[in-house]
């Protein structure tokens, strides 16, 4: 973007940012008002070049003078010419109690309130938040009574020196990221420059401000531009490089001038209208936005006017309203003029105060939040405010439909100049993906999860089986509470290699079993000592010497290797396997091997939607491939078969019947399983009888009437099935209705919107009775897995149902509104892909620690009895456990850490194993190892559990708040500790947690914690249960989608099409993208696609005729169409779910939901854009720091 530009007289009010066309941003500070002085400093000079005007969207004037690219307001314009900067309708408030009480006591009228900015100081930098997401869970209150300002009262206005006149002196002025030109010889005053604060003392609640000189917090396009990001270079400073349009300034010298706190597109309401709620006349239907942004205090009720209030400023025209209830603040700020520096008479807003930090908040976005004014002292900086956080949700964002016409997407910051994740892949790519990576050497980071490496066995365990949030720890734990950053390890016992990797050997020592500490249990791996030529080893966890049994004796080389060390796998691999004696089992008797139960619901809705017969047919091929385990020549499995209603249908289908037999269970209350032998047979010996049954079981029950449905006693039965067979195993239950059927575990439809962002929100994440969690904690005691596949038509109650599934180590799979046609492949290929892939029966999981750390907090789909022990009846290829680790001593640098996962399991031929995976981690004094050495996409995977699990107790709010503040320390703590010397202005990021931010705010804005209108209560459940025990690559493509271009791809090449940002502004109209993020596959086909790829891809020969019904390619033959279907089995083949296709026409229905997934974009639900939310963090850091 040129620099050079002519700088406008100021920045308008409403300027668009970096968002993505049409998406409507808080404008930009600067325009200004009679009486005002002209800013000195030159607006952001218009929008990336090649954003396409889209056409007036229907509601908007396009005469209604808002600025475009080149046409600088004028400052003096009247105010009726400032009204069409209002942007349009605002989301209804929470209607959820009162304002929040206050308990300072307000500002008496006429006292100004400080701020730590004097006037006419210059604030330089990134401006303090641009991103807040939205949310209306709180709203700041209105005092009422309050009077209008007129514009006359204005007082000063905040200055801005000239813009550059060159591009060099810009970028020296910038170099090193700074964004405002500051003298470095100046010493910074106190709390300078890090966010808002006021020399009010923070109140213990919400106070009045009634000053002239409170604080506007910062949005995302007003302010000086930010300081331009770029990355690449340890560390990513956001200001080195690509200059942003950021005006040299002059202004007064440094020890008089403030970072801008005053955020983009904070508006006040123009001048004209009151700011007391019954200044709003209700001449446009606009909702009243929440005008809050702190969270609330702890235990306050959510503040907010009642949604029936009508809040419109009266001079702006009617905005097109937006479609369905939004939950979040408004999405637009509502644009008006440029903050007036309010009279120092003007009540203002109450102040709502964040419960756990205590930051008093500057006035809200469109309200006329005072500026820094006459009564300011100076440029006295008033004390540092105390680390707060802020909510995130509270930035308005704009949304797509509800931008004028002229108002176009202006980058304040450019997007490309902020951390790409798709760039951060492809150089890892680049960098490491030719090399094999060889686990030899202790604390090594490795690849990304994006990148393909193969791995080497050394001596740690392959990062396919163990991921960790840092390789190098803090020493201490003073330090690990000083950096924030979480320890933890995302472990998948069970990884499956790709096939050029060795899968872990198995080691028999016969019947003394596995070589253990005699201490603490630990087995014989690596990093163990031996000592006294070969007699005794020291443990590596405890340090207690343990005898060497005489079998295992070997003599030691010169270097005190055992002679044998290449021999044993166990001295010298991180992953293997022991087979386990007889000790190891129940009861002291080996296991015999597990047994399949299929438990089909032959309820109405199963039996109409055709899918008893599906299931039945797709049984009588799969029972061939169930999983052999070793080198069986068939599989030790056996089966059996169960349908049911209100009542109970048991099959006997021994190989001796010449048709199979049913015996009904009609007492659900006292569940039994009338018959043992024939129950559960070999497949092979019994198939005539079991295909003659699953030919039967539709016809017995196709005119069936029975609607309702049990489901706890099927439960029951499976469990008491494997109980009686003395054996472990799993049940695979077809489920399509809530239980409402008089029963044990009977529920009650509970789902209730109205809930959501209220602190009973939790609720709906709790299971509505204990009943389950004690048949899961049986299931758990036998070894009985459930897995469950739902076909809901309404409320299901996933939070409920899922608990046996989630505590027994289950998988959930869910297919909304089944219909044969679009959701037959999905569901046969995830029921193929779930009945062959590889399971550990009856497991037990334990992870040792050396000393000076330990586990201290588990995640995943298990269940614990005790704290140490994570019990699991069945765990699969796919699932994780995620550990946390805390200090309980002092660590050493020369030792390190080491961690050892033992996990005691029965394998699908029956046969008992332990498998061992070991990793040895670098331990550190310095805090810039600690963050030279962490792993981006772990700590998301952990932080998302961790914030998942955190919604089942506490307000999601809470949740949300937690989650930015942990991340604003993280990084403030590097800022601090690690980074050299520079202006506040600038946002430095770790080199390796520069995705941070964005990967955070795509956590924030997913279902579970910002859902939408349309996302059912199911949904959320479902999903959090899932993300729970996901692992690294997953959660990676579920937070942040993967997004190629089709018209790219090379037909002769193997290899995919680059991808690219997920952001709207990225897509043409003449191309063909596909998006997965491992739930799904999205084909968007832009309405200029060329008529060729059309045909070429769907068989139609126009762009209307393409279906969105269809659930698979056509199969054509020629190359386009080959090669997107091979990449889309490809990655299929990638993810352990069958993703759903759906086929998305621009501008169609389905459009709304791809656009959920462009998550660099403001969300439908009120989150931020990743701009905006960069912007936020960076204020965040800096109110830590200050």
């Amino acid at each position: 973007m040129s620099i050079n530009q002519q700088a406008h007289t100021g920045p308008p009010y409403g300027q668009p940012q970096p968002a993505y066309q049409r998406y409507q941003q808080p404008g930009y500070g600067g325009q200004q008002m009679p009486g005002v002085p002209h800013s000195q400093y030159g607006v952001y000079n218009g929008p990336m070049p090649g954003y396409q005007q889209p056409a007036p969207l229907q509601g908007y004037f396009p005469s209604l003078g808002l600025p475009s690219k080149g046409s600088p307001v004028s400052l003096n314009s009247d105010t009726s010419s400032l009204a069409p900067n209002f942007i349009g309708p605002l989301r209804t408030p929470p209607t959820s109690g009162a304002p929040p009480p206050t308990s300072g006591a307000p500002l008496p009228v006429g006292q100004p309130a400080y701020n730590q900015f004097g006037q006419g100081d210059v604030q330089n930098g990134i401006p303090a938040s641009a991103v807040q997401m939205q949310r209306p869970s709180v709203s700041q209150p209105f005092i009422p009574g309050s009077t209008p300002t007129s514009i006359s009262q204005l007082s000063s206005f905040q200055q801005y020196g000239p813009s550059p006149t060159s591009a060099q002196q810009l970028t020296s002025h910038m170099a090193g990221m700074t964004i405002g030109s500051v003298p470095t010889s100046a010493a910074l005053p106190a709390g300078v420059g890090y966010g808002p604060s006021t020399l009010v003392p923070p109140a213990s609640g919400s106070f009045t401000a009634t000053g002239s000189d409170l604080y506007t917090p910062y949005s995302s396009s007003q302010g000086p531009p930010p300081a331009s990001m770029t990355h690449g270079l340890p560390p990513t400073s956001l200001s080195q490089g690509v200059p942003l349009a950021q005006p040299a300034f002059s202004g007064p010298p440094l020890s008089m001038q403030r970072l801008p706190s005053q955020g983009p597109g904070y508006a006040p309401p123009p001048s004209s209208t009151g700011i007391g709620p019954s200044n709003y006349p209700s001449t446009t239907g606009a909702p009243r936005p929440s005008t809050m942004q702190s969270p609330p205090l702890s235990g306050q009720a959510l503040a907010g006017l009642p949604a029936s209030q009508p809040n419109h400023l009266s001079s702006p025209p009617p905005q097109q309203a937006m479609s369905g209830p939004h939950p979040g603040p408004p999405m637009t700020g509502l644009q008006g003029p440029p903050p007036p520096s309010t009279h120092p008479s003007q009540p203002g807003y109450q102040i709502q105060q964040n419960g756990s930090f205590g930051q008093v908040r500057g006035p809200q976005p469109n309200y006329g939040g005072a500026y820094p004014g006459t009564s300011n002292c100076g440029s006295q900086p008033g004390p540092p405010p105390p680390p707060k956080r802020l909510d995130p949700d509270s930035i308005p964002s704009p949304q797509l439909n509800e931008l004028p016409p002229q108002q176009k997407p202006r980058h304040r910051i450019d997007p490309d100049a902020i951390p790409s994740p798709i760039q951060v892949i492809e150089d890892d790519r680049n960098n490491r993906g030719s090399e094999p990576f060889v686990t030899g050497v202790r604390g090594q980071v490795p690849p990304l999860v994006t990148t393909n490496f193969l791995v080497k066995d050394q001596g740690n365990a392959s990062p396919r089986y163990i991921r960790c949030t840092s390789y190098n720890i803090p020493c201490t734990s003073d330090m690990a509470k000083q950096s924030q950053v979480p320890l933890a390890a995302v472990i998948k016992p069970l990884a499956t290699l790709p096939t050029e990797e060795t899968p872990p050997y198995l080691v028999d020592h016969g019947e003394s079993g596995p070589i253990r500490c005699n201490r603490c249990k630990a087995y014989m791996c690596p990093f163990m000592q031996f000592i006294e030529g070969g007699r005794r080893f020291q443990c590596c966890f405890c340090s207690c010497v343990t005898e060497v049994p005489p079998h295992y004796f070997q003599h030691l080389d010169h270097t005190g290797k055992r002679v044998d060390f290449y021999d044993r796998p166990e001295l010298s691999l991180g992953s293997y396997e022991f087979l386990a004696t007889v000790d190891y089992c129940k009861n002291n008797k080996f296991p015999d091997p597990p047994a399949f139960i299929f438990m089909i619901d032959v309820s109405y809705n199963a039996v109409k939607s055709g899918l008893v017969r599906l299931i039945c047919e797709e049984l009588k091929s799969l029972l061939d491939y169930l999983p052999r385990g070793g080198n069986l020549e068939e599989s030790a499995i056996r089966v059996g078969f169960v349908t049911y209603n209100k009542v109970l249908h048991f099959y006997n289908v021994k190989s001796s019947l010449a048709q199979p037999q049913m015996m009904v269970v009609s007492d659900v209350a006292d569940m039994f399983v009338p018959l043992l032998d024939g129950f559960l047979v070999n497949v092979n010996e019994s198939r005539t009888v079991i295909t003659s049954l699953l030919d039967q079981i539709p016809e017995m029950f196709a005119d069936t009437r029975e609607t309702e449905t049990v489901f706890a006693p099927v439960i029951q039965a499976g469990l008491d099935a494997l109980k009686a067979a003395e054996c472990a195993g799993k049940l695979f239950i077809f489920h399509t209705s809530l239980p409402i059927a008089e029963a044990p575990g009977k529920l009650k439809n509970r789902d209730d919107k109205k809930l959501i962002n209220t602190d009973k929100e939790k609720v709906l994440f709790q299971p509505q009775t204990n009943f389950y969690s004690n048949v899961a904690k049986d299931c758990v005691a036998q070894g009985c897995c459930v897995d469950l596949f739902l076909f809901p038509n309404q409320y299901l109650d996933v939070a409920t149902l899922g608990v046996v599934t989630y505590q027994t180590g289950g998988s959930i799979y869910k297919y909304t509104y089944f219909q044969l046609e679009t959701d037959q492949e999905r569901f046969l290929n995830d029921l193929r892909r779930d009945v062959q892939k590889e399971v550990g029966f009856d497991a037990v999981m334990r992870v040792r620690t050396s000393t000076g750390i330990r586990a201290t907090d588990f995640f995943g789909a298990f269940y614990m009895s005790n704290t140490t022990d994570v019990e699991l009846a069945g765990l699969d290829c796919d699932k994780t456990i995620t550990v946390e680790f805390k200090h309980d001593d002092k660590l050493s640098e020369d030792s390190g850490a080491l961690l050892q996962c033992a996990l005691l399991y029965t394998s699908s031929a029956g046969q008992r194993r332990l498998r061992i995976h070991n990793l040895s981690l670098n331990c550190c004094t310095q805090l810039a190892d600690l963050y030279r050495n962490c792993e981006t996409d772990t700590l998301i995977n952990y932080l998302a559990k961790y914030a998942y699990r955190g919604v089942l107790n506490n307000p999601v709010k809470t949740v949300r708040d937690a989650l930015i503040n942990q991340c604003a320390q993280i990084l403030a703590c590097y800022r601090k500790n690690c980074a050299s010397p520079s202006s506040a202005g600038q946002l430095i990021l770790p080199e390796c947690m520069k995705l941070l931010p964005v990967y955070l705010n795509c956590v924030l804005k997913s279902d579970v914690l910002q859902p939408g209108p349309e996302v059912s209560t199911d949904d959320r459940a479902y999903i959090r249960q899932l993300v729970t025990s996901m692992d690294v690559a997953e959660t990676n493509v579920f937070f942040y989608p993967r997004l190629l271009p089709l018209t790219k791809v090379d037909v002769d090449n193997d290899a995919l099409p680059a991808a690219i940002r997920n952001s709207e502004e990225r897509l043409s109209k003449g191309d063909m993208y596909l998006l997965e993020n491992g739930l799904n596959i999205f084909v968007w086909v832009g309405v200029n696609v060329q008529q060729g790829l059309i045909q070429n891809l769907f068989g139609v020969s126009s762009f209307s005729q393409i279906s969105n019904t269809m659930s698979t390619l056509p199969i054509l033959e020629n190359p386009f169409s080959k090669k997107v279907r091979s990449i889309m089995d490809m990655l299929q083949a990638q993810r352990s779910r069958y993703m759903k296709l759906v086929i998305v026409k621009q501008e169609d229905k389905f459009e709304m939901l791809f656009k959920h997934f462009l998550v660099e974009d403001k969300s439908m639900s009120g989150g931020a854009s990743y701009v905006d939310f960069l912007c936020h963090m960076h204020k965040e850091i800096r109110q830590l720091l200050s």
